[in-house]
């Protein structure tokens, strides 16, 4: 099963890589796991432009959302009437997030999820691993 990224997270993958001045053509998101955390094995992510060949690799296209336009139109026009405004959003330019993961890590995040919330209580990315056994209250680490 391929770990998968979420239309959100993806989103915000490209913002970061945008953000940092980065070329989106030579960068992958870099997922794995290591040692330690308070379950066991604490999630990494990273941006890098290194891909090795024992590397699981995936590609998640999407469309950049446009600017949303406002489009109003007015009722009643003979008593002054009201506005009633619509927003309709547009999809942008295409863009594509490259998922790497060394052989060792995969073995853990298979079927893996990894999306992007951004809540009252904090924003960042989430995991969400069917192969963990328990995780942590924070969700960056595991037991498997």
């Amino acid at each position: 099963m391929p770990l998968i990224v979420t239309e959100t997270a993806a989103r915000e993958i490209d913002t970061i890589i945008q953000q940092q001045g980065l070329d989106p053509t030579k960068i992958c998101l870099r997922v794995g796991v290591k040692g330690g955390g308070c379950s066991g094995f604490s999630y990494i992510l990273d941006l890098t432009e290194v891909q090795k060949d024992t590397d699981e690799c995936w590609s998640y296209s999407f469309n950049r959302r446009m600017a949303k336009a406002a489009v109003g139109a007015t009722i009643g026009a003979s008593d002054g009437g009201s506005t009633a405004t619509a927003v309709a959003e547009q999809s942008g330019e295409p863009f594509t997030v490259r998922v790497v993961c060394d052989p060792k890590s995969y073995l853990y995040l298979n079927g893996t999820t990894v999306d992007f919330k951004d809540e009252i209580m904090g924003r960042g990315f989430v995991f969400n691993n069917p192969n963990a056994n328990s995780s942590c209250g924070c969700g960056s680490s595991f037991s498997a």
